[in-house]
């Protein structure tokens, strides 16, 4: 019998209408790392991470936009969910480096503790996890 192989993480493809700008935006306000950018001038697609979490950020042209999830369906919330093990202190963090949130943490009607952030390009991120209390 094959051994079942482990999975790392996925990683999100977004569209962004300007990458230096996005890598600015996940850097300064999320705390995310440049993984990767090409070309080095003006770069249209960069990696951006902070640990095992990684975003794919790429610019087509002017014609191709972004599409976030919530703009093509109301009922779809969340571009990723970012799994955060301690998300209050995670929410202090991002609070301390001057990020408006998008939704504030809250305790959700699903089980899901946690708060919602939009990029730039009006992507959404849920950064939480279940909650114990409501298990």
């Amino acid at each position: 019998m094959t051994k079942r192989q482990t999975l790392g993480a996925i990683s999100p493809f977004f569209i962004v209408s300007d990458v230096p700008r996005a890598i600015t935006f996940y850097r300064e306000r999320l705390g995310f790392e440049l993984r990767f950018s090409e070309p080095t001038e003006r770069p249209s697609f960069a990696i951006v991470g902070r640990d095992s979490v990684q975003i794919f950020l790429k610019s087509v042209s002017p014609a191709i936009t972004a599409q976030p999830n919530p703009t093509r369906h109301e009922w779809a919330l969340w571009d990723a969910f970012v799994y955060a093990d301690d998300p209050d202190s995670l929410a202090a963090e991002f609070a301390s480096r001057g990020l408006a949130f998008y939704k504030e943490i809250i305790n959700r009607g699903d089980g899901l503790r946690g708060f919602e952030v939009s990029d730039n390009d009006g992507y959404v991120l849920f950064f939480g996890r279940p909650n114990p209390l409501l298990a």
